[in-house]
């Protein structure tokens, strides 16, 4: 049996094409208006991809025996788009919504949140990911630090532990 050699270049398209691939984003970390950490797509994903539509997240320490330190999910029935001016706050505070208690957050380590998206007519679902820790302050406070996808580790572990002085 011949193979169409000719139909191998339609093919790779179609394999290859960015609508037929899900794809990571760039999440945000920045603190909510009780100083606690809060989650929401970049702002330059907003403006190329436009608002997913929320499907769950959830909170790790990549480095804990219990790496899951929190959840939250819709149900499937209902979603909401989420926007860069919007946040999700660490915890949740929407107790209909399916989630899990949040594990307290340490200050100088380093976390990763990651938002799924449902697919919405025409697209894919997508994923969004971000670092962050609690950086601490010579005042003793915790300052929630975004941590960029090209920060470098350094000897302040991305701006997570407290400056030498």
């Amino acid at each position: 049996m011949k193979f169409p050699f000719a139909a191998c270049p339609l093919l790779l398209l179609a394999v290859h094409a960015p609508e037929a691939q899900a794809r990571t984003g760039e999440a945000e970390v920045r603190a909510h208006a009780n100083g606690e950490p809060c989650f929401t797509i970049s702002e330059r994903e907003e403006r190329r991809f436009g608002s997913p539509n929320f499907d769950s997240i959830v909170v790790t320490d990549p480095l804990a025996k219990k790496p899951v330190l929190w959840r939250m999910a819709m149900p499937r029935e209902r979603t909401f788009p989420v926007r860069y001016s919007m946040c999700i706050p660490y915890g949740g505070r929407v107790q209909a919504l399916p989630q899990t208690s949040a594990a307290a957050l340490e200050g100088g380590r380093v976390y990763r949140v990651r938002i799924e998206a449902r697919a919405a007519r025409g697209s894919v679902a997508g994923t969004y990911e971000a670092r962050f820790c609690l950086a601490r302050q010579h005042d003793g406070k915790l300052l929630v630090h975004h941590i960029g996808a090209d920060d470098h580790e350094g000897r302040r572990l991305y701006g997570c532990l407290p400056p030498l002085d």
